[in-house]
């Protein structure tokens, strides 16, 4: 033992020389210089060999720590966990596999007809009275959402009902079933003459469309005056029904107080007549809820509704087929195919091209149309996908299509676009038309954050766009107004209860996400590539995510901006890429590297990346040299292993190892790849390198490496062999799941433990490996791993000699003393029962 082994005996002095003094016959000077000599080249070596130490701790430290907090915990284990739930967003196989719509605007695909572009077709009117044929086809294909009953009781109570709901979930088709209802009932005797109503050209019109111009209130004037919806005699005709739609951008249109609703019920009332005003869901509506009149529509069950419309073209189709008549009347043709369907609607790829949790109406209608036409054999495989992945790239388009179309309309309050004081029609304020945009674009960018931070981004957001739109006002948003339910339904989205981390440490949080893994993608490429003068704006934008200091954020943004960067690549590495590369901190830097290496996962830009990570290597500035080697840790930036780990110990030994903690950090990371053996050698290599450089490089990593925890640096998914171990350290992680590896890292660490440079910081290291044998309550921990490393780190008697002083010197740490029976525990696992001499009977 290192401690018990005697002392070295104290040098005789020499002759003639006593208390300093000299003696003896030759004046004796020259012995005491040969002795201060020889002290001040010890203390010069021990000053050198404590600098070389400290320049070696140095290299140790953490890389991404801020200059004013040097020691500061790191985030590395979040940022890679936002990274992985970030890239499962981008992987439902739409690598610019949609339709090019700068060639083709629609398109069929067997019998069913598809549009592709925005602005769907305008079928409705604006004013005037609903056809009988409408009601009719209404009335054969409507189904009842949740709740409906009540709808209709509250109706025919109050003869007015404001119904509120997030549009394309079935809300006006609702509204027209409800008015059919009630219209019919009230309707005095037989309609056109004797015939049943709505059976003929000729009958008189019950439901009415309203011009939402002017609102609730001139709806009730009209009902006294002249002008009546529908014409003079509906004003007086009992059992009359009137559709309003609110929109929420109609700035001319102020909403309804609970007065103007109040009269406009009396006023229905005295003429037995029934409105029911469609109000878009959010938090100007809330208070509508909040009166007497309001109920929320629930949207229509789109499981049945794709079951009823599937299950009507499948009955056609086999109505139509000759010789299918006996399997049409029995219901066993209809029934097996039914069973087809819902099996192609299971099919993953079919899923993954959907990609939306729920179906709009209008989506499930399509829907059941391309499974039919599947089946009937007109429609192909791909066109199948093709239109399946068409649902989600719809409600993108419509989304965005011309938000801001009423800021470029002619103001009348002049060209500043200000107030007008005289009453006349003023240009919406920028902020209030972008915002339920900007957040749908958070919400792709951020998807599975917590809704505080998909909030502040799209505020963030929405005031770059305002300020781009609108340069000569300034953004203002209400402060109270925001509402996130409403924010989620208007984005088909879903606030969940889930687990961040903050500071290290799990919390509780609400989370935010779309509801179909399609739209993060379709919201991306919609805006990015429809939209071009977005790009400015959200740029800047992504660049002051980059800033952010939770990685929920930053990692996400970068995630999102290499698969922007794939879209426009020379756009994106101008003005995303570049800039970031050259950041001042090292968490743009990371974001550059993160979006750059996920844009190397796609084949079509893997090569020019590769190109790119290989010239910074040779020729880049420190900050581009720096984000290379962080690109390279994620084992993607190079055609192989060797090419990844050459070009790392290219950057890791210029201007003298400069760069060795972030060099070593990323050879670290790839110690998760499988390709970890070629990295081990990789080390040694260096390790044993007659270059001093090199040598650092090597035993760098290796006291890194010892000091690293898997989720730190893991890029598997949980589940995997060392997803199991995300809390462990690395090499007692990988000692469990990659034994083969044991000799090769118990020969690193001993080379690290013997070199006197890093033999203070390796020791630290191996302490700290172990502490982790148990958990703070006493349960195991990492003891498999160390029973697997230990022995063969520990072979020499010398080896042991330096554990038995390290658990000593732990046991008597006064901050944290290890007990005892762990001592004597790890000194065991260290010493086989065929290989101990005796020493742990001191643990004893």
């Amino acid at each position: 033992m290192i401690d018990n082994e005697p002392a070295v005996p104290a040098p005789a002095p020499a002759p003639g020389v006593a208390d300093g003094r000299a003696g003896g016959d030759h004046g004796e000077a020259r012995p005491t210089d040969r002795e201060r000599e020889a002290a001040e080249a010890a203390e010069a070596a021990e000053q050198e060999r404590a600098h070389a130490a400290g320049r070696f701790r140095e290299h140790t430290r953490d890389p991404l720590a801020e200059e004013q907090s040097d020691d500061g915990t790191t985030d590395l284990a979040a940022a890679s966990r936002a990274r992985r739930s970030t890239r499962n967003m981008y992987t439902t196989g739409r690598d610019l596999a949609t339709f090019d719509r700068s060639i083709i605007a629609s398109a069929h695909i067997g019998d069913v007809h598809l549009r592709l572009d925005g602005q769907r077709p305008r079928t409705e009117m604006r004013t005037g009275p609903v056809p009988e044929d409408e009601l009719r086809r209404i009335r054969r294909i409507h189904m009842e959402p949740k709740g409906y009953v009540q709808l209709r009781q509250a109706l025919v109570a109050h003869r007015l009902l404001v119904l509120v709901a997030a549009p394309g979930t079935g809300r006006t088709s609702t509204a027209l079933s409800l008015l059919d209802e009630v219209t019919r009932r009230e309707s005095p005797g037989p309609v056109d003459g004797g015939a049943e109503p709505g059976s003929g050209t000729g009958a008189r019109h019950r439901v009415s469309r309203v011009d939402p111009v002017g609102g609730v209130r001139k709806l009730r004037a009209e009902l006294t005056g002249p002008d009546a919806p529908g014409g003079a005699e509906a004003r007086t005709r009992r059992g009359t029904g009137f559709l309003l739609k609110l929109s929420p951008d109609q700035r001319d249109t102020p909403p309804p107080d609970a007065l103007d609703l109040d009269g406009l019920a009396a006023e229905l009332d005295a003429r037995g007549a029934f409105a029911v005003i469609v109000v878009t869901a959010g938090a100007a509506a809330n208070a509508l809820l909040a009166g007497r009149y309001g109920m929320f529509c629930p949207p229509v069950p789109t499981a049945e509704l794709l079951a009823t419309r599937l299950r009507e073209r499948l009955e056609d189709h086999i109505a139509s087929t000759p010789g299918d008549a006996s399997a049409a009347a029995d219901g066993s043709g209809v029934a097996d195919l039914m069973r087809r369907a819902e099996e192609l609607a299971a099919r993953p790829d079919v899923r993954d091209a959907v990609g939306l949790t729920d179906l709009r109406p209008v989506e499930a209608e399509l829907f059941a149309s391309l499974l039919a036409g599947r089946l009937r054999a007109t429609v192909t495989d791909d066109e199948l996908l093709a239109g399946c992945r068409s649902l989600a790239s719809g409600q993108a388009r419509e989304w965005f299509a011309g938000v801001d179309r009423a800021l470029a309309a002619p103001s009348a309050a002049g060209p500043d676009g200000g107030d007008d004081d005289r009453g006349g029609t003023t240009r919406p304020r920028a902020a209030a038309l972008f915002h339920p945009v900007a957040f749908r674009i958070a919400l792709a960018v951020l998807s599975g954050a917590t809704h505080s931070a998909v909030a502040a981004a799209a505020h963030l957001l929405t005031w770059e766009l305002s300020v781009q739109s609108d340069p000569d006002r300034t953004p203002a948003r209400p402060l109270f107004c925001d509402d996130p339910d409403s924010d989620a339904l208007l984005s088909r989205a879903e606030l969940v209860e889930g687990r961040i981390e903050v500071a290290g440490a799990e919390v509780p949080a609400r989370l935010i996400r779309y509801r179909g893994s399609a739209l993060p993608s379709v919201v991306l490429a919609e805006v990015w590539d429809q939209h071009f003068p977005v790009r400015a704006p959200l740029v800047r934008w992504l660049r002051l995510l980059a800033d952010d200091p939770r990685p929920q954020v930053w990692m996400r943004a970068a995630v999102a901006a290499g698969e922007l960067c794939v879209r426009d690549f020379d756009h994106g590495y101008a003005e995303l890429i570049r800039p970031l590369a050259e950041g001042a901190v090292p968490r743009r830097r990371i974001s550059a590297a993160t979006t750059l290496d996920q844009a190397a996962g796609h084949a079509s830009h893997r090569k020019a990346v590769r190109k790119l990570i290989d010239d910074w290597s040779r020729y880049g500035t420190k900050s581009l040299r720096w984000t290379a080697a962080m690109t390279l840790g994620y084992g993607n930036a190079a055609a192989s292993t060797d090419d990844t780990l050459a070009a790392l110990a290219r950057i890791g030994v210029r201007d003298k190892g400069d760069q060795l903690a972030i060099v070593s950090l990323n050879v670290v990371r790839l110690l998760t790849l499988p390709d970890s053996a070629a990295v081990l050698r990789a080390m040694a290599g260096w390790a044993h390198h007659r270059d001093e450089t090199h040598q650092d490089l090597g035993l760098v990593t290796t006291v890194r490496f010892a000091t690293t925890v898997v989720a730190e640096v893991l890029d598997d998914e949980p589940g995997s062999a060392l997803g199991d171990h995300a809390d462990w350290p690395l090499p007692l992680a990988l000692a469990v799941t990659r034994p083969d590896l044991v000799p090769a890292m118990a020969d690193l660490l001993w080379t690290a433990l013997n070199t006197a440079r890093s033999k203070d910081v390796a020791m630290e290291a191996l302490a700290g490996l172990l502490r982790s044998a148990v958990r703070g309550n006493g349960t195991e921990w990492t003891r498999p791993g160390l029973a697997a490393l230990l022995p063969a780190l520990m072979s020499e008697d010398h080896d042991r000699r330096r554990l038995d002083w390290l658990l000593r010197r732990m046991m008597n740490d006064p901050d944290n003393p290890l007990p005892d029976a762990q001592a004597r525990s790890l000194w065991w696992l260290a010493a086989p029962p065929r290989d101990r001499t005796g020493e742990e009977d001191r643990h004893g």
